[in-house]
């Protein structure tokens, strides 16, 4: 499914008396800049796409808008600006969903490859984990939740928002690393999934933060880990499930800019730099905390490392589990 927002202008082309404060010999795009947002609008990735747009849009010279291309697991957007111009003037804010786990999800990976067909720009934020369960439950901490796996093998169910969604590979990833079952009920976004958990009609899920957060902290959920290498900004008292005895279930929903490969390498670096200073001022960091994500930014060199291992390990746990997206 094709789906299309208007362009919103974010910021109008730098008057002379501010493009004279650039850098000498900066780089500047020959046109407006559009980044693509994969997904429809007032998502976490289109938030983030706009506050950053807001930031790199004073220092470019140019205007920045932001495009909600959704449709196919994020796939079509991100197809676009893997085939599209290469000349810096198209970005896409990509995630864990379109540059991790597409390609072993879905027919011929979307029609791009993630590593090959981009150059990573940084990753900017993540959306943690949490492992939850409803208040009926008997488990205040994990290795109470532990011990009642091993009571009763397959018994509790775990929502997700989706076949082959980040909360489900999550599942799959914890099945793998500790050998104990529950049975997945696929819901159809989050909403649905909520709505059951609070109605007491799921047990448990490992659902993102934003999505989770207002339940646990007014006692209508209670939280036992968070499935990430980071305490949460959020809930900082929760433990990581490493800390709590459950190793190798790091599973973050990370989020980040790239462009397409073949980007001219003065266009690129200028990027990295003004991406680099947006993700490190104290307002974006509070913003970006404010609307559920734990900021995180990683520079290209080590980011393009990580996404090569995420790129593999998600593969391994889709094949092992026999995953296939809805």
């Amino acid at each position: 499914m094709f789906r299309r927002r208007e362009f919103i202008a974010l910021a109008a082309a730098m008057p002379a008396a501010a493009r004279a404060q650039q850098q000498p010999g900066a780089w500047v795009p020959p046109r407006p800049v559009t980044i693509v947002v994969p997904y429809p609008a007032g998502g976490p990735t289109d938030l983030l796409a706009r506050l950053v747009a807001q930031d790199i849009a004073r220092e470019l010279g140019q205007g920045v808008v932001v495009e909600n291309v959704s449709g196919g697991a994020g796939a079509i957007g991100t197809r676009r600006v893997a085939q599209g111009v290469a000349d810096g003037t198209q970005l896409v804010l990509g995630n864990n969903q379109t540059h991790a786990t597409n390609v072993s999800l879905i027919p011929q990976g979307g029609g791009y490859d993630p590593i090959r067909d981009f150059a990573p720009v940084a990753g900017l934020a993540d959306l943690q984990h949490i492992l939850v369960v409803r208040n009926e439950l008997p488990a205040r901490d994990v290795p109470e939740f532990l011990a009642l796996l091993r009571a009763q093998p397959g018994r509790l169910s775990c929502g997700s928002t989706g076949q082959g969604s980040a909360a489900h590979l999550t599942l799959e990833l914890f099945r793998a690393r500790t050998g104990l079952d529950m049975t997945h009920v696929a819901y159809r976004g989050s909403a649905p999934l909520l709505q059951d958990m609070l109605g007491g009609h799921v047990d448990v899920s490992f659902a993102t933060t934003p999505t989770v957060l207002e339940q646990v902290r007014s006692g209508r959920l209670r939280a036992l880990a968070v499935a990430s290498p980071n305490r949460s900004p959020h809930l900082p008292q929760l433990p990581m499930l490493a800390e709590a005895g459950v190793p190798g279930v790091e599973a973050d929903a990370w989020l980040a800019l790239f462009a397409p490969a073949g980007v001219p390498a003065p266009a690129l670096a200028r990027y990295r730099e003004l991406v680099g200073q947006a993700m490190r001022k104290p307002e974006v960091i509070a913003e970006t905390t404010r609307l559920g994500m734990a900021p995180n930014l990683r520079e290209a060199a080590p980011f393009a490392a990580f996404l090569a291992e995420d790129v593999r390990r998600w593969a391994e746990v889709i094949r092992t589990a026999n995953v296939r997206a809805e």
